[in-house]
């Protein structure tokens, strides 16, 4: 029997899409090529406008639209579930327009949302948990769409100032020199100082849980603990996800150990 195959719209940013090609792997029960899960990208980053500058009113151009044509370009290629490993593009303004376009033409596939999954994953594998810090882009703190979904759980939120989450956005993640969208492999030891005060931060406001809310976060912050903070990696999540909806049984066991 042949599996599903597993889509991945990978341009929102290309490393984000790499790594969750790579984490699919990483959490399948396989023990040689054979048994590993068929999967399919599209990776269009220069047809897609950047998710905060949209949402900041810097561009006009809504990324929505190329991100469903990748939606559409991956059903072509007979993909049967498909995940978009980067937050900001959640956000109601981009993500309401991407449903409305592929609404009319998603007949043999379908879309799996990595904010629902979070959300999901924290109630059952984190039951202790009740504070919720939030790490991610100027695009997802502006949207505050994590909250939306985490508050009416019973979940309290907690988000850094607009000067530390600038520090983030522009020190860690888009820096010309050191930042993880130029410098991922590896990740250079100024970003991953900069999340790691940012985590710091959280814990003091008295965070149990901190979701690493950009898909290239995780890539600085491969932890899945800090201290007995639990550190949440939506891209992670989205893999299991998308292995549990296409082959349940080759979904290895959850560890948070590992």
């Amino acid at each position: 029997m042949t599996e599903p195959i597993i889509g991945i719209i990978a341009g929102a940013g290309p490393f984000a899409g790499l790594d969750l090609a790579t984490k699919i792997l990483e959490q399948t029960d396989a023990s040689c090529d054979q048994e590993y899960l068929p999967m399919v990208s599209v990776s269009t980053p220069g047809e897609i406008e950047d998710r905060t500058r949209y949402l900041l009113g810097e561009s006009e151009e809504n990324p929505a639209y190329a991100l469903a044509k990748n939606f559409l370009d991956l059903q072509t290629m007979n993909a049967k579930v498909i995940g978009m490993p980067c937050n900001t593009a959640h956000a109601a303004p981009i993500l309401e327009v991407f449903h409305q376009e592929i609404a009319p033409h998603a007949k043999s596939a379908r879309y799996l949302d990595m904010i629902q999954e979070t959300v999901n994953f924290i109630g059952s594998e984190c039951p202790t948990v009740k504070n919720i810090g939030i790490l991610s882009t100027l695009g997802t703190w502006k949207a505050g769409f994590y909250s939306e979904l985490l508050e009416p759980e019973g979940y309290n939120t907690l988000v850094l100032d607009e000067s530390q989450q600038t520090r983030i956005h522009e020190g860690a993640l888009f820096h010309k020199l050191h930042g993880i969208k130029v410098q991922a492999n590896p990740v250079t030891e100024t970003a991953r100082n900069i999340l790691l005060e940012g985590v710091e931060s959280l814990q003091k406001m008295n965070a149990d849980a901190v979701i690493l809310g950009c898909t290239e976060i995780p890539i600085g912050i491969p932890e899945r603990k800090i201290g007995s903070t639990f550190i949440i990696d939506p891209g992670l999540i989205l893999a299991r996800a998308l292995i549990r909806e296409t082959a349940p049984e080759k979904l290895l066991p959850w560890n948070w150990n590992n």
